[in-house]
């Protein structure tokens, strides 16, 4: 197996793992242009999360063994060489891997590198780290299961099959060839996180989560794109993900994406023990500021609109900042209706019952999966810097947003992180006549429209041009 190889399989694999705890948050995106009323929004209620420690949090999400099975340490570093950037500071074997990996010791004792919840849930923009912002730059074109045999020669060459090290890499092995071959997304960006929770749910036990071989059901062929939030949001809401659907509480949530590799419910219950203070960790993000220069008197105007047409749904900021947490129709907001069809329908029928029924739903810190049928209007904190916006990342700006008239049908963007047009807001992008390769998107497609969400257009144009220089504040 050659170097280039390895690295592709290891690095684009990864991100099938986190994206079933972390994922489809945010749907950031700005509402209605006349006042909400209770015919076409529902108020969303939560509870109240457990306490943890945020110092030990961010200790957990940068050193912790959530998933416990990955390539031998030694193989990573055969492959990739000691990393030199080392963003996170971190000290000992994880010092030389990248920002994204961990290497933690597998049941079995071996050293082995396994993805983080970094791989989605950090990114750079204009030149700097954020921690938190969604990683809009996943490619899941293709399945990577296929690249399995190249990756299996390499360990099996320098370790032997049977060895404690092949032994330790086993359980990654698996679940990625179980979940890879579903989770291939029409364009770079889209992240398939609902049919990873789906797939998994269908290979792990309800109550005992033991992994069986032969999945329950009948798995979906469609995948559903999201688009990766920004975790920054999530100690607004009542309620994660798009669609209000994620109820109960969050950490049952944001551990799901441990059972790429958990081994049982034992295993489950003593992360559970941990995940309050990696919440906690996450409640201190703070969205980054706009980078460029702001006219304030513009955006004071801005704010006068946005206070209008926009608060109702989205919420106050500043000093004095609420979040109303409002359930938008879908009849009312009229964005691509596929996520939440799938969960309202039979698509998820059968995940949606292991979820509540067994183990994640059970006891008094029990999750609940409550499909609705709407969009949950999204706090707008950092907007400016998580473009491609509506929930499945179909309008490459926040201009293209609120005047519907001008979204591209087909349209491609570079996927260089400072490539940004700070006028409009969001991704430089080209116009094109058809899907012209994998980095164009396709809004005729099913699930990845660019539909609905017309509320801006009933602003003029020096309005709307006043109202994101607003939002660049937020």
């Amino acid at each position: 197996m050659t170097k280039t190889h390895f690295i592709l399989f290891i690095t684009v694999v990864s991100f099938t793992v986190f994206i079933l705890g972390c994922g489809d948050d945010d749907e950031l995106s700005v509402q209605e242009t006349c006042t909400p009323t209770p015919s076409f929004t529902t108020k969303i209620e939560g509870i109240q999360q457990r306490d943890g420690n945020a110092a030990i949090g961010r200790e957990f999400l940068i050193y912790g063994d959530y998933v416990s099975s990955g390539v031998p340490y030694e193989s990573y570093i055969a492959a990739f060489g000691a990393n030199t950037d080392n963003i996170l500071d971190r000290t000992g074997d994880n010092a030389n891997v990248r920002f994204d990996f961990s290497a933690v010791d597998a049941p079995n004792g071996v050293r082995v590198v396994a993805p983080n919840c970094l791989q989605c849930h950090a990114s750079t923009i204009n030149g700097e780290f954020v921690m938190g912002l969604g990683n809009a730059g996943a490619n899941f074109t293709t399945d990577q299961s296929s690249l399995l045999p190249l990756v299996d020669a390499f360990i099996f060459g320098q370790f032997g099959e049977g060895s404690p090290e092949w032994e330790a890499y086993q359980p990654f092995r698996l679940a990625t060839a179980a979940t890879a071959p579903y989770l291939v997304a029409d364009v770079k960006g889209a992240n398939p996180a609902d049919k990873l929770a789906a797939v998994l749910s269908a290979h792990r036990d309800a109550n005992t989560l033991e992994w069986n071989e032969t999945p329950a059901y009948e798995i979906p062929e469609q995948l559903i794109p999201t688009d990766v939030p920004p975790w920054w949001v999530l100690k607004k809401k009542n309620a994660m993900f798009y669609s209000a659907l994620g109820n109960g509480d969050f950490c049952r949530f944001l551990m799901g994406s441990s059972l790429l590799t958990m081994e049982n419910e034992t295993i489950a219950a003593e992360l559970d023990d941990k995940f309050p203070d990696l919440l906690a960790y996450l409640n201190t993000l703070e969205a980054p500021p706009y980078p460029q220069t702001i006219n304030t008197t513009l955006a004071e105007t801005g704010k006068v609109i946005f206070t209008e047409n926009c608060q109702e749904c989205h919420g106050t900021y500043g000093a004095e900042a609420s979040f109303p947490n409002l359930l938008v129709d879908l009849a009312r907001i009229g964005t691509d209706p596929l996520l939440v069809n799938g969960y309202s329908g039979t698509h998820y029928e059968y995940m949606i019952n292991w979820f509540n029924n067994g183990w994640f739903g059970q006891d008094p810190n029990g999750g609940q999966l409550v499909s609705r049928n709407g969009y949950l209007a999204q706090p707008l904190d950092g907007i400016w810097a998580t473009a491609p916006y509506l929930h499945n990342g179909a309008v490459p700006t926040l201009e293209d947003l609120l005047n519907s008239s001008q979204r591209p049908t087909f349209w491609k963007r570079s996927f260089n992180t400072s490539d940004i047009d700070y006028e409009k807001v969001g991704w430089n992008y080209s116009v094109e006549t058809s899907k012209v390769d994998t980095d164009t998107y396709d809004t005729t497609k099913e699930g990845y429209g660019n539909q609905g969400h017309t509320f801006g257009d009933n602003l003029t144009t020096s309005e709307r041009t006043a109202l994101i220089e607003y939002l660049k504040t937020i």
